[in-house]
């Protein structure tokens, strides 16, 4: 048996629309949520066009297809969306003479998305997560709608039916968790690592602090909740249908200082040549179905939200000074920059809330402008919601005296691994080089 997706309804007067138009093929991307039982589709978002076609008409034959600017847009869309959300899949409207190919086409763009998604995520899919994305065909002359799943686990995967179906108001009652996760990360740069490659250096940052944040202990609402047991569990269910029955959750986030005595610890000395410091605090959301909604999935979405919201700043500020500053820098010097701060839009008729991220000097506009483009949807500038303060990246290179410091450090992690390897021996003697460590550090600062 296929699976079942439930539609806004709203998003079938939007393929009919987008049908109407003068062109051969019209692509887009589904955006949603999947659960064990069902999945849900939310927005359907059309491909916006190339600067170059804007005056042109899309070539008549699917082999034309541009997949690179669609896997793009679907990067681009994905940093807009808040935790629970995802692309689900890939729809098509294609005339009659085209309808043949259309499906090895969505077939191939399904694929092709997912894996560029996935090389951005710092987070790996659970074990008993839902892996089928969905394809949509339409044909534009008789309207007809054909829904098909493919595996993006399995790259042989074949095609499986799916049911589709509208339903009214289907997101405007769903349950959002929010919190606020204040951000200390200090990153170092190695001496090893050619032409100062910061970003890579800062993901690999990123990649530790996330199994951080995955380790994490989640307060909802003040309490611990087992996994398995529902979000709602204790609270009366609404059954009203507009955004004021939305209820909201109020997350803390627990963070472990130190492993438990179980693991061992182990220390590495490495050269560096300078660090990358990421402070601030972000704000991250995400949003759950009401349909007997598990604890697992509510924090599941919400760690997975904090761990982007970090991850694509950083991605949108090295995309920004590569703009700025071309892609290699001659000189490595001291380097402070501001990332850029979240803000959440609306979704009308929905609880749901779409997200984007500002710089200082961009305009309302710009942002009006990138809803529109990206996600085709009107944005009025009172609906633009800023949600934190100002977060920094602050890019440390060594001091001039490097040597000096490389060689106190490299004499400090000395003593310490001999403290280490002689634990056996009289106290007497590593109380001794307890107080010369003390005595060299409290000179040494």
């Amino acid at each position: 048996m296929g699976r079942t997706y439930f539609v806004e309804e709203g998003i079938g007067q939007y393929l009919s629309e987008l049908s109407t138009a003068a062109k051969p093929y019209v692509t887009g991307l589904l955006i949603g949520q999947c659960s064990p039982q069902r999945d849900y589709v939310i927005r359907a978002v059309r491909t916006p066009p190339k600067d170059l076609q804007k005056e042109q008409n899309v070539p008549p034959k699917l082999a034309s297809l541009d997949e690179e600017w669609i896997t793009a847009h679907a990067s681009q869309v994905s940093r807009m969306l808040p935790g629970g959300l995802l692309v689900l899949g890939v729809f098509m409207i294609v005339t009659p003479e085209l309808s043949k190919d259309g499906q090895n086409a969505l077939r191939k763009l399904i694929f092709s998305v997912e894996k560029s998604l996935t090389k951005r995520r710092l987070w790996k899919p659970a074990e008993e997560e839902v892996s089928e994305r969905a394809a949509l065909q339409i044909c534009s002359a008789t309207k007809k709608a054909v829904c098909r799943t493919y595996d993006v686990q399995d790259p042989k995967s074949s095609a499986k039916p799916a049911d589709w179906k509208y339903q009214g108001a289907l997101s405007a009652s769903w349950l959002a968790l929010g919190c606020t996760v204040n951000v200390n990360i200090h990153i170092p740069l190695l001496a090893t690592s050619p032409n100062h490659d910061l970003e890579k250096n800062t993901k690999n940052g990123l990649n530790r602090w996330s199994k951080q944040i995955e380790d994490s202990v989640f307060l909802i609402n003040g309490q611990v909740k087992d996994d398995d047991t529902e979000l709602l569990e204790g609270q009366k269910k609404s059954r009203g249908n507009t955004q004021s029955s939305t209820r909201f959750s109020d997350v803390k986030v627990l963070t472990q200082l130190c492993q438990g005595s179980s693991h061992r610890s182990t220390a590495t000395v490495q050269v560096c040549s300078g660090s990358i410091n990421l402070r601030g605090a972000v704000k991250c959301r995400a949003y759950i179905h009401n349909n007997k909604p598990r604890v697992k999935e509510a924090i599941q979405a919400l760690k997975r939200d904090i761990i982007n919201t970090l991850s694509d700043r950083c991605e949108i500020l090295f995309e920004d000074l590569i703009l700025n500053e071309g892609p290699q820098k001659k000189s490595f010097e001291r380097e402070y920059h501001v990332l850029p701060q979240r803000l959440f839009v609306p979704v009308a008729g929905s609880s749901v809330m779409l997200s984007d991220y500002k710089f200082g000097d961009e305009a309302a506009g710009e942002i009006q402008e990138r809803f529109l483009e990206m996600l085709d949807q009107a944005v009025q500038a009172e609906d633009i919601h800023m949600a934190e303060g100002i977060g920094t990246v602050d890019i440390c290179p060594v001091p001039d005296n490097l040597e000096d410091t490389q060689q106190t450090q490299l004499t400090k992690a000395t003593l310490l691994l001999k403290l280490q390897q002689n634990m056996g021996v009289v106290v007497a003697a590593a109380v001794a080089v307890l107080a010369s460590i003390f005595s060299f550090n409290y000179f040494s600062d």
